[in-house]
């Protein structure tokens, strides 16, 4: 879970991701967006990977990223449970 905070700590990361949503993207497609080398992006793209936020599929010579929503969700779910979100609509339904 450590490398998903990790992972989306970094601004740039989370605009990959906002990218992503709207479906899968070319490694190209996706590093034309931004300003900053291919390198610096591979580096990018490697740590959403082993965090587990974004999936590659490769095809011939080309990469495609996609979102994985599931690790994104379960951090989500991690920080509204330590948040005690929720728990105050409980309470109010136990009175």
């Amino acid at each position: 879970m450590a490398d998903v905070f990790q992972a989306l700590a970094h601004p740039l990361r989370r605009k990959v991701l906002k990218a992503l949503r709207g479906g899968p993207m070319a490694a190209g497609e996706l590093a034309a967006l931004f300003p900053v080398s291919k390198p610096t992006m591979s580096g990018h793209f490697a740590a959403l990977k082993n965090a587990g936020l974004i999936r590659a599929e490769r095809h011939g010579t080309m990469i495609r990223y996609r979102l994985n929503a599931g690790a994104a969700e379960e951090a989500l779910a991690l920080l509204m449970d330590l948040a005690g979100a929720g728990k105050a609509a409980e309470g109010k339904d136990a009175s």
